[in-house]
């Protein structure tokens, strides 16, 4: 099945360009860990807040409550599409990384999203 690809761009025939399940799964894990609540107009309740942590400290708590929220979030919103396995929250000095391993539903194909994201 083919998706429209995000960002927006244009294939040489001058149409939306597509994109494969994978990649379209990928993009909404995304839009999704980097959206905070409130920030949609029309879905103010999507997002995961991920953002917001960023500055709560690196108490061992914080990132354990961080990681179940990210794992609520995702099977609410992308529950249908994907089952959500371990997602893991780490912080260095200047980069933020988020991996979520999941499965696709359709396929049942395993596969790991990672996204980093400067700190600073």
């Amino acid at each position: 099945m083919t998706h429209i690809a995000f960002p927006l761009t244009f294939d040489s025939g001058g149409r939306s360009a597509a994109t494969g399940t994978e990649a379209y799964v990928r993009m909404l894990i995304g839009q999704l860990l980097l959206t905070s609540p409130g920030e949609r107009v029309m879905r103010p309740e999507f997002g995961s807040g991920l953002r917001q942590i960023l500055f709560g400290g690196s108490d061992p708590s914080i990132a354990i409550a961080v990681e179940l929220g990210l794992q609520g979030a995702l099977n609410q919103w992308l529950g249908d599409l994907v089952e959500v396995g371990q997602v893991q929250v780490t912080s260095d000095e200047a980069t933020l990384r988020v991996s979520v391993a999941y499965t696709l539903r359709g396929t049942g194909e395993g596969k790991i999203a990672t996204i980093e994201r400067p700190v600073a």
